[in-house]
């Protein structure tokens, strides 16, 4: 295991990293509930074709990472600093956040129907920008169990906060828990893990199918849905890069 001493680019990002643990374990805030609350009744009053429609898109988005389906495999850089890297991570992160800003006003503006395809496309981009992150952190997406892990990510940045501690847990000490995956996806339970993710994927988006307000709401929430994923899967594969150094709190240091 490496201790060399963290770099000062290293050290402001491990603080930042220990913040964002922090905020994990975070009791929810009386507002989050409130609005938590309003989000599950309106998830409740959509019509089947909607929710029909995200399973439909989860269902796909999972099996396509998991085996591979029409994404292709980045080469993983590997001899590079967390400086470095973490600067080529920004710039993808701000480049995707605004291809699905601009693609959340245009499929916005058409209408219910245009704005349930958003769903796809949206995961679409999300999948492909975390494909490159993970590269640009220097791990081969070729191996199931790194794509997997992307899925974790998706999931630990829109799950209700309850959820995501839960999802954090399973994440810590990543290199250790997947040696202990299957060497063949097909031995994986996949089945299961699509059913309790699709459960917890964000839907914030249903705002958009709504007429005169669509195309707004399709620009701000996307750019800041895309936001929000980057930001955690920056953070998380700071936990790796830190884990690697005996540098990262444990789960049990932060609840104390």
């Amino acid at each position: 295991m490496n201790f060399a001493r963290p770099s000062s680019y290293e050290a402001q990002a491990l603080q930042e990293m220990q913040a964002w643990q922090q905020r994990i374990y975070e009791r929810p805030t009386f507002t989050h509930q409130v609005a938590q609350k309003v989000q599950d009744k309106l998830n409740g009053l959509m019509p089947d074709r909607v929710t029909d429609a995200i399973t439909a898109a989860v269902k796909q988005m999972i099996r396509a990472v998991l085996f591979g389906a029409e994404l292709t495999n980045p080469a993983p850089l590997r001899q590079a600093t967390l400086e470095r890297r973490e600067h080529a991570v920004e710039r993808r992160i701000d480049f995707y956040r605004k291809t699905a800003a601009a693609e959340g006003g245009i499929t916005g503006a058409g209408g219910f129907l245009l704005g349930l395809a958003d769903f796809p496309m949206l995961l679409g981009l999300k999948l492909k920008m975390l494909f490159e992150l993970a590269a640009l952190y220097g791990y081969d997406v070729s191996d199931y169990r790194e794509r997997l892990y992307l899925l974790y990510l998706m999931q630990l940045a829109f799950s209700t906060a309850d959820r995501r501690q839960a999802v954090y847990e399973q994440m810590i000490q990543w290199e250790a828990r997947k040696l202990a995956l299957p060497d063949d996806i097909h031995q994986y339970d996949w089945r299961t893990f699509q059913q309790e993710y699709r459960d917890y994927l964000d839907v914030a988006k249903f705002a958009q199918l709504l007429p005169f307000i669509g195309a707004p709401v399709g620009v701000i929430v996307n750019y800041r849905l895309v936001t929000k994923l980057g930001n955690t899967a920056m953070n998380a594969y700071r936990l790796r890069w830190y884990e690697r150094r005996a540098l990262a709190p444990t789960a049990v240091s932060l609840l104390k």
